[in-house]
């Protein structure tokens, strides 16, 4: 699969079928994107589009290129070829296997060496604050630690260059982390988000009103130090989150 370097969003129409105020959103490898706005504003639709590869077949009328261009259309039906990997807030396994069986499949599938199955494990469990062992069962994980095991794995074994997210802030994942390691591994992060941390440790925000794109917000330096001022608050929260989930006594609050 040829590598991707940037991903364009074409503008098509709203909600009332108006034309979308923002008519072209290029993202480039290795960048975050979020996407905000109102409940029912039409992001997830966006997310669709871009799942799809859309090419003005779908309601919103968005086209997406891929490098600049329109992508082959085996691209868009064969899942072999897929270039978009999705990590919803609802996730869970069917397949009874174990998690070192599952990777190992999905390796040779990809036609990768099977030593890298370590190291998803590994980087797993620096997401979730409930460790897995290669010998666990899908079936036995966890919302948090399904999570977790794909965004690893799509990190390190998947050949999708663009990973959409779609809400993961209270899927028991450490989100940012998480999307860090994705973006370090040069993917296309697209994540739809109401959480201020994830909105603005991203590049740029796309602001969705009335299922129509009205602005994209470049983050500012004073917008990054807030999310670090409220990173820190975050991480308090989900430390402490942990300690009462491991049935610990929480300490006195400074």
């Amino acid at each position: 699969m040829s590598e991707i370097m940037n991903l364009t969003i074409m503008g098509g129409v709203n909600k009332e079928g108006a034309d979308e105020p923002i008519r072209s959103v290029e993202i480039s490898s290795g960048e975050i994107v979020g996407i905000v706005g109102p409940t029912g504003s039409g992001k997830s639709t966006l997310i669709d589009d871009i799942e799809q590869l859309a090419q003005g077949d779908t309601p919103t009328g968005r086209t997406i290129l891929v490098n600049g261009e329109k992508p082959d259309a085996n691209i868009r039906v064969d899942p072999r070829k897929k270039l978009v990997a999705q990590l919803s807030q609802n996730m869970h396994f069917l397949a009874d296997m174990t998690v070192e069986e599952f990777l190992q499949m999905h390796a040779r599938s990809r036609g990768k060496d099977a030593s890298l199955v370590s190291r998803v494990i590994e980087l797993t469990n620096t997401l979730t604050g409930e460790p897995i062992a290669p010998y666990h069962h899908l079936t036995a994980l966890s919302g948090g630690q399904s999570r977790s095991l794909m965004t690893a794995d799509i990190a390190v074994i998947s050949d999708s260059p663009v990973v959409l997210i779609d809400e993961v802030e209270n899927a028991g994942i450490k989100k940012q982390e998480a999307l860090q390691l994705l973006a370090g591994e040069g993917k296309i992060v697209v994540v739809v988000t109401h959480d201020p941390v994830l909105a603005l440790m991203s590049s740029r925000r796309i602001v969705i009103r009335n299922g129509g794109m009205v602005d994209i917000i470049s983050t500012s330096q004073e917008e990054q130090d807030v999310c670090c001022k409220i990173s820190e608050v975050d991480n308090w929260l989900m430390s402490l989150r942990e300690t009462i989930r491991r049935g610990d006594i929480v300490g006195e609050v400074a």
